[in-house]
């Protein structure tokens, strides 16, 4: 596609599958569920046109990465941090710092990235999912199961196996569509189901069952901040952002607090949560003009 490269590369104990294009200043794109580095094809191709180098790995357990353990505490924060880290130090030694942009889960990564090593990060764009604090005195199922009950999504998730027999009912292609809430060409359907029928949803959906666990593992993090540069774009449609009280931790200083310097919010209208795939041109100028600030 458009001149896009494709390598593999081994790190931290798995092997890699990374997409890139283009020379200049590295951008790392880390992608959500269920996606791969394909959800950021416009964003490399316009980021390359610009003078930069557009990196775009799949994340353990998905896509043509492999190596990964099946079993979920493979698929923690600090394993795909992990992960990140050896990439960077594999693909661009002499970079010390690099440019980030993140969506949905990829977001979480990006904001831990930062919380762990923030010597490597030069400027973060997160898109859909706002930095959330850890909470010291409540596991994140627990207070998921008292807000949105036991039929929350990501409760159907926790026990292995479940929620990929429901898949299996439904079919990879029918699944991709279900999740997708934007309108998706068919071809790219086709792209992401014939790679999850290769690799499965587990990888993808054990990282939803180290929500406890990554909160055990994080509570050194307590109370830290995430201070790299920061742009925020979010979805007014996106579910994400109309979780309980998240527009105002967002818009009433929390959000603030907790990343000192958090530079821009951005909330577009009428788009929902795959966003730069929904709204390419708009998010490839958004990136673009915040990153070429440094």
């Amino acid at each position: 596609m458009e001149g896009i490269e494709h390598k593999i590369v081994s790190v931290n104990g798995i092997t890699m599958h990374v997409a890139e294009k283009g020379q200049g200043p590295l951008v790392l794109f880390i992608h959500g569920f269920p996606e791969l580095w394909y959800s950021w094809r416009h964003q490399i191709v316009f980021l390359a046109a610009h003078g930069y180098r557009a990196v775009a790995p799949d994340l353990r357990g998905y896509g043509d990465t492999t190596g990964a353990p099946t079993s979920p505490a493979h698929y923690t924060t600090l394993h795909v941090v992990g992960d990140i880290v050896a990439l960077l130090d594999a693909i661009a030694p002499e970079q010390d710092k690099v440019f980030v942009v993140g969506h949905d889960w990829g977001a979480f990564f990006a904001w831990h990235l930062c919380l762990y090593r923030p010597d490597r990060v030069k400027a973060l764009v997160n898109l859909s999912v706002a930095f959330i604090p850890r909470n010291p005195t409540m596991k994140p199922l627990e207070g998921m199961r008292a807000l949105y009950g036991d039929d929350f999504y990501i409760c159907r998730f926790q026990e292995p196996g479940d929620i990929e027999a429901e898949f299996a009912k439904v079919g990879v292609k029918g699944v991709i569509k279900k999740l997708l809430t934007y309108r998706t060409p068919e071809e790219d359907v086709d792209y992401y189901a014939s790679k999850f029928e290769q690799s499965g949803f587990t990888g993808g959906v054990n990282y939803y069952r180290m929500f406890d666990l990554n909160w055990e593992l994080t509570a050194p993090w307590t109370g830290a901040q995430v201070k790299v540069p920061v742009k925020f774009i979010v979805g007014d449609l996106d579910l994400a952002y109309h979780m309980i009280g998240m527009k105002e931790y967002i818009h009433n200083g929390g959000f603030q607090k907790d990343v000192p310097l958090l530079q821009e919010v951005v909330v577009m209208e009428d788009t929902a949560h795959f966003i730069q795939q929904e709204k390419p041109n708009e998010i490839n100028k958004q990136i673009y003009d915040f990153i070429q600030k440094f």
